[in-house]
């Protein structure tokens, strides 16, 4: 019976993580068809990620430090707050050194006590309103900017057109609790080419899927006009025209 019971916990334990990757899988696929960067890009931007998570959480010379890791196009953004100088000047020569596909380090770290979890919390409460709203705009796509709040202050990275940046700033500066807007974008001339044309397409998709619904609406109108006029001539009798 216990070997059954284990089984049974085995396979539906197998499920779930099964599902939980393909889920993954998924959402890493939407976001990345969408997103400015390569394949390549977005995964070696993980990968680097993944490595200075691990490093900040294992380090025993980073035990009594906050710390939080923000990566776009392999340059990484460091936040929170480092107990000494020492421990600073340690995260500012090791950070570099965590994976060799790192391009730059933006160390925004300060050498002060950490911040509350009531602090971290409000911190986290604003990165979901601004995300919130970037969902409420037409002028750039959400994917394109990435956000992170640290102390009061708004950090954000991404691959955008001037107009999209200023857009987003003025987002940012709305939200109340903000202290401070600090911008790590790359500046685009021109939104990419291919970008336009997938919205092209989309919205010619859209547009001639409303035609064929209001065709069909259109449709169904005449059909049932045709079964009224058809009753009243022959309300006795006469071909049943109501649908299956």
């Amino acid at each position: 019976m216990k070997k059954i019971i284990l089984s049974a916990i085995l396979i539906t334990n197998t499920l779930l993580l099964t599902g939980c990757l393909l889920t993954s899988a998924i959402s890493t696929t939407i976001l990345v068809s969408n997103d400015r960067r390569s394949t390549g890009e977005v995964v070696d931007d993980n990968s680097i990620a993944f490595s200075l998570l691990a490093w900040g959480g294992e380090n025993k010379a980073l035990k009594n430090a906050h710390l939080n890791f923000m990566v776009y196009d392999k340059e990484v953004l460091v936040t929170g707050e480092a107990p000494t100088t020492a421990v600073y000047d340690y995260i500012t020569v090791q950070t570099p050194l965590k994976d060799f596909k790192i391009k730059k380090v933006i160390n925004e770290v300060r050498v002060a006590s950490n911040t509350s979890l009531l602090s971290r919390g409000k911190d986290a409460i604003i990165t979901g309103k601004i995300e919130a709203l970037f969902l409420d705009q037409e002028v750039f796509n959400p994917v394109h900017i990435r956000v992170m709040t640290e102390n009061r202050s708004v950090y954000l990275m991404g691959a955008v057109t001037m107009r999209e940046a200023n857009k987003a700033t003025k987002i940012v500066a709305k939200v109340g609790g903000v202290e401070r807007i600090v911008k790590l974008f790359h500046y685009l001339k021109n939104r990419p080419a291919a970008e336009i044309q997938r919205e092209k397409e989309k919205k010619l998709q859209a547009e001639e899927e409303a035609r064929i619904i209001k065709e069909r609406e259109v449709l169904e109108a005449k059909k049932a006009e045709l079964r009224r006029q058809i009753r009243a001539l022959d309300p006795k009798g006469g071909t049943d025209f109501s649908p299956e």
